[in-house]
């Protein structure tokens, strides 16, 4: 089970990301000066009438939204970690998951918001940032 705490230090642990307080919805969000990768996502009342009407509830626990790159990447998150990855309409044709923190891995938490923060940052900080921090080999 992850946290908020757990995105925060991921997040900031991350060359060049800085923490923001939404004005409109309250959340915290995690950015580069290319824009946000990881956000606290609440559901609003239109998010709660659409999962209704599909049937759905609006999980229990801390949200929040990581980008992926691009839809199939996000639709292969949904399909193989369907109790940790979420979408809603809202998020309908955008490349971006909502994570259930009660539900990820901790490992895995990391490894999207790392590819989140790559999508955000620019080519010379991604591959220094990387030659730094080779992948585990299995």
């Amino acid at each position: 089970m992850a946290t908020l705490d757990d995105v925060r230090a991921i997040a900031l642990a991350l060359p060049g990301v800085t923490e923001r307080v939404d004005g409109h919805r309250g959340g915290a969000s995690w950015r580069t000066a290319a824009g946000s990768f990881v956000w606290q996502r609440g559901p609003s009342g239109r998010d709660l009438e659409q999962l209704a009407t599909l049937g759905r509830e609006w999980p229990a626990g801390d949200v929040v939204g990581v980008r992926t790159d691009g839809l199939p990447v996000k639709e292969a998150l949904l399909e193989t970690a369907a109790d940790a990855f979420f979408t809603i309409p809202h998020f309908d044709g955008y490349p971006a998951v909502l994570v259930r923190l009660e539900a990820v891995d901790l490992q895995q938490l990391r490894e999207v918001i790392t590819d989140a923060w790559l999508l955000r940052v620019g080519k010379r900080v991604a591959n220094e940032w990387l030659a730094a921090h080779p992948p585990l080999s299995g």
